[in-house]
């Protein structure tokens, strides 16, 4: 069993520029499903990916790749030819909240936004439109969805992540690869690890995917790694207090911010007196969550969430 993405999922790029390219190239190195394109320039064409997988030298895996990947003029198209089920942003600023949009309009299950810089009044929009479709938005603003060994689709590194027992879900997308490495070189692994990305306005929040890690089967615990900025923090440790069975262990970034300064996300900010760090690292040790005081204690306080 798998949270969000797995072995399944068949993945549509829109946005097939430089950055959309080279993702798309590793995601396919990783062995993920990519089935097609939306270009609307290059429609009717293939954009030719080759090389060595990431998995070189696994039995009963293949050691290189070629892939021809058709380009469509729009998701409903490239959904129709294709059978895909989830698609990645990469499209500019400007123009993603109407390819989130357009995606969650041709029937897929699951769209992930990695764009920097919408703008918000865009978000606001994409949400409304999102209100009763069933899909899925992760993002924007975030590093993606990974199972390992299974699918990888955003920025991630791949090689970092193991399969194993331990769920994460992050604001922070570098702070996401610091946890998921100290998971694996400790033997936990991970189930799925789930960038939500910072913005104020997204699709996915913690309590969502607090909520899916509660029932999968093969996750035992969850690291969720906040920072300053907004309520979500709090609302998940309600949500952790009175709703998880499973140990979760956390870490809130920003600690040393000053208050009305924007620190990296658009969505880090303190401003009213709310949002500050210390008030997310009360709740959460108020909802039994084992906090870490460093990044680089991260996971170790998920073995002394396990116990």
């Amino acid at each position: 069993m798998s949270v969000l993405v797995g072995k399944d999922t068949r993945v549509i790029v829109q946005g097939l520029g430089k950055t959309g390219q080279f993702h798309t190239d590793k995601a396919i190195a990783y062995g993920t499903q990519m089935v097609g394109a939306v270009h609307p320039s290059r429609a009717g064409t293939e954009f030719s990916f080759e090389g060595e997988t990431d998995h070189s030298g696994v039995p009963g895996r293949d050691d290189t790749y070629s892939v021809d990947l058709p380009v469509f003029a729009t998701m409903k198209e490239a959904v129709a030819e294709t059978g895909a089920n989830a698609s990645v942003v990469y499209v500019p600023p400007p123009f993603a909240a109407d390819a989130i949009m357009e995606a969650v309009a041709s029937g897929v299950d699951l769209v992930v936004a990695i764009t920097e810089g919408i703008p918000v009044g865009d978000m606001i929009k994409a949400k409304r439109y999102l209100e009763g479709s069933g899909v899925r938005l992760v993002g924007p603003n975030c590093p993606g969805v990974i199972t390992p060994g299974e699918c990888k689709i955003g920025i991630m590194p791949g090689y970092i992540h193991q399969r194993g027992k331990i769920g994460v879900v992050s604001r922070s997308g570098t702070l996401t690869y610091e946890a998921v490495h100290q998971l694996t070189l400790l033997g936990l692994g991970q189930t799925t690890a789930i960038g939500i990305g910072g913005d104020p306005v997204n699709g996915t929040n913690f309590v969502d995917c607090l909520q899916m890690f509660e029932a999968d089967d093969e996750t035992e615990g969850v690291v969720m790694i906040g920072e300053i900025g907004g309520t979500a923090e709090e609302e998940a440790a309600e949500y952790v207090k009175s709703e998880m069975s499973k140990p979760v262990a956390g870490f809130i970034a920003g600690t040393t911010a000053p208050p009305g300064k924007r620190m990296g996300h658009a969505g880090a900010i303190v401003s009213g007196g709310k949002g500050t760090a210390e008030a997310k690292i009360e709740a959460m040790n108020a909802a039994g969550i084992v906090v870490a005081e460093t990044p680089s204690d991260m996971g170790e306080a998920m073995v002394r969430a396990l116990g």
